[in-house]
Order: C-alpha cells, then sequence, then structure tokens
C-alpha cells in the first residue's frame, strides 16, 4: 500500500494525476503490438488480433482488481456520492487508456459480431470520463462495479485464448 501511495499521494493534483492516463495509454498500446507482432506471431491473424486484445485484458483485468479495491478501501468516504480521490481518479484513467486501446482494436479488426463489445467500450467510457472528467464523483460506485467485472474477465480471456489452441 506504501508503494501506492508512492505513485499517486493523496495531496496530488489532478493534472498530475491525469498524467496517468497516456502512460496507460501507451502501456496497453506496446502490450498490444508486442502480443500482435511477437507473442502472437504465429497464430492466424484473426486470432492474432483477438489473442492480443485479450493479453490487454490481462494486463488490465487483474491489476484493476487489486488498484480499485485499494482505492476503495484506502477512502473513508464511501457514499455512491463521493467525491473521488486522487488515487480513484488515476484507477479511472488506467481503465479509460484501457479501453480505448481495445476499441481501436474494434475499430481496425470489426467483423459485425463485435459491434456488442464496440456498445459495451463506448458505454464504459462514457460512464467512466463523465465520472472522472465532468463531474469527479461516483468512482466509488464504478470502483465497485470494476472489481466485479474484472474479477470475471480473466477467466473470459484464458477460455478464449485456449479456445484458439
Amino acid at each position: 500500500m506504501q508503494l501506492l501511495q508512492t505513485l499517486i499521494p493523496p495531496s496530488s493534483s489532478p493534472t498530475a494525476v491525469a498524467a496517468a492516463l497516456p502512460v496507460a495509454f501507451a502501456s496497453f498500446l506496446v502490450i498490444y503490438i508486442l502480443g500482435y507482432s511477437l507473442v502472437f506471431r504465429h497464430w492466424p491473424s484473426g486470432a492474432r488480433s483477438e489473442a492480443s486484445s485479450c493479453l490487454i485484458s490481462l494486463f488490465h483485468g487483474t491489476p484493476a482488481v487489486f488498484l480499485a479495491s485499494f482505492a476503495i478501501y484506502s477512502d473513508s468516504d464511501r457514499g455512491f456520492a463521493a467525491t473521488n480521490t486522487p488515487f480513484q481518479s488515476a484507477v479511472l484513467d488506467f481503465s479509460v487508456a484501457y479501453f480505448f486501446v481495445d476499441l481501436l482494436h474494434y475499430v481496425f479488426f470489426f467483423s459485425p459480431g463485435d459491434a456488442l463489445f464496440i456498445g459495451h467500450h463506448l458505454a464504459t467510457l462514457f460512464v467512466f470520463l463523465t465520472c472522472r472528467y465532468l463531474v469527479g464523483h461516483g468512482a466509488f460506485a464504478i470502483l465497485t462495479l470494476l472489481v466485479l467485472a474484472e474479477v470475471t474477465s480473466f477467466c473470459q480471456n484464458v477460455w478464449t485464448l485456449a479456445g484458439w489452441l
């Protein structure tokens, strides 16, 4: 916990915390490109893009569960309309970056069956961005849902990857 507080101290300004978004976006983009060009390079092209999407989801989901849990429990004001803390905002930025990169994946490798995922990503981005940048409240509720959603994400991604083997 001390490491997390060192990375995003409670007194962080919104501008300093906002730097988390471009760093996380670049990180997820690099992971996707490495997955596509190196890790899954011998897989068929359709499987490569899907596997790379699963890879960034794995790099998002598990850390998101721990980061969001810490962000929830480190703030004593756990009301649904509580003001977002700097660390909660950084966790939201981490997730926004993942959803942006994965949305790019769906835009570049679109198939009609992906419309539901695209809609899910757009709706999630709308909620996260509204909470983070427009109203500055509600992270407690959103991060609670994020923890519940991402706990199952690991299993889904492993199942999808195993289906290509």
